[in-house]
């Protein structure tokens, strides 16, 4: 019998956490409920095994390994690890990780899928709370790599612990993060682009495909080689990081970026929902996850066969 995962909430990020892990060899039991959760669930684990299959199964990977749980308590019972995706809604948050808890045998580890939220904040009504920490994905979690794992006040640092081997062991590149901070560290980075390219699209000063060619064709193509800091260090040349600081530290003083968020009028709203549209074209929500979807992944073979020599 394969281990057990539980997987709670079955939206995009926790179906994304169902599929992974049934592609691991896992027996996964989620829980959702949304009268439909069952069938959307289906939907997305069976678009996203293509992709799985393509990067390589593990033995005994398959689809019949799940199992929709008609109860919460169902769900959790035979679980060695449970991963919580619900809506970012923070009483809901408290509520359903207090529930969780209550319901999962002692010893499991809970992890939380929240992309903003501290776990001191939503571990205040859990009765067990040392054994809840974050575990922030991204999306899709099948394919991209990244966990942020970080515990809150009350967390154990046995359960961060085991949280970070338990993703390793599951194929995930751990960020285990010495303190709490909102946002985490990938969303703050994201951010802040984000927030510069809503500017840009108010302002006139650019169209939401030039921000996305500006990245896509630009400096997106070195980030999945050597991150931003990395990228910086190689543009001092010889002198490295220190020489980049020194010659263009007085940049930063420069008005490049505006890091408080524009307001979200109308215009800006239907302006960048414009924009999408057109840059998409023709291309449905369907074609565009596939299209991304094979893009990583050869992205992804790309740089192991550069980083092999």
């Amino acid at each position: 019998m394969p281990e057990t995962v539980a997987c709670v909430g079955a939206g995009v990020i926790g179906g994304g956490w169902v599929a992974h892990f049934l592609a691991r060899g896992f027996r996964v039991q989620a829980w959702d409920p949304a009268p439909d959760a069952e069938a959307k669930l289906t939907r997305l684990v069976d678009a996203a095994w293509p992709a799985l299959t393509s990067l390589g199964l593990a033995d005994g990977a398959s689809r019949d390994n799940l199992v929709v749980a008609p109860t919460l308590a169902e769900a959790v019972a035979d679980a060695t690890f449970v991963q919580e995706s619900a809506p970012e809604d923070l009483p809901l948050k408290r509520k359903l990780l207090a529930e969780i808890d209550a319901t999962t045998p002692a010893g499991i580890v809970i992890a939380s899928s929240t992309s903003g939220y501290g776990m001191t904040e939503m571990q205040a009504d859990a009765a067990t709370p040392e054994r809840l920490v974050v575990g922030h994905p991204f999306n899709p979690p099948y394919l991209i790599p990244l966990v942020e794992v970080v515990g809150g006040d009350r967390t154990a640092a046995w359960a961060v612990e085991r949280a970070a081997d338990f993703y390793r062991r599951v194929g995930k590149t751990v960020i285990t993060m010495d303190r709490e901070v909102p946002g985490f560290i990938a969303n703050r980075l994201q951010e802040a682009l984000w927030r510069e390219a809503l500017h840009m699209v108010a302002n006139g000063e650019a169209t939401v495909e030039q921000i996305d060619t500006a990245i896509t064709d630009g400096p997106g193509l070195r980030w999945p080689i050597q991150g931003p800091m990395l990228t910086f260090h190689l543009a001092g040349g010889e002198g490295g990081m220190a020489h980049m600081l020194d010659h263009f530290g007085p940049s930063l003083k420069a008005p490049w970026t505006r890091l408080d968020a524009p307001e979200l009028t109308t215009e800006l709203r239907d302006a960048v929902v414009e924009g999408c549209e057109d840059e998409a074209g023709k291309r449905t929500i369907a074609d565009l996850i596939a299209e991304r979807d094979r893009a990583i992944i050869a992205i992804q073979r790309a740089v192991e066969e550069a980083r092999d020599g």
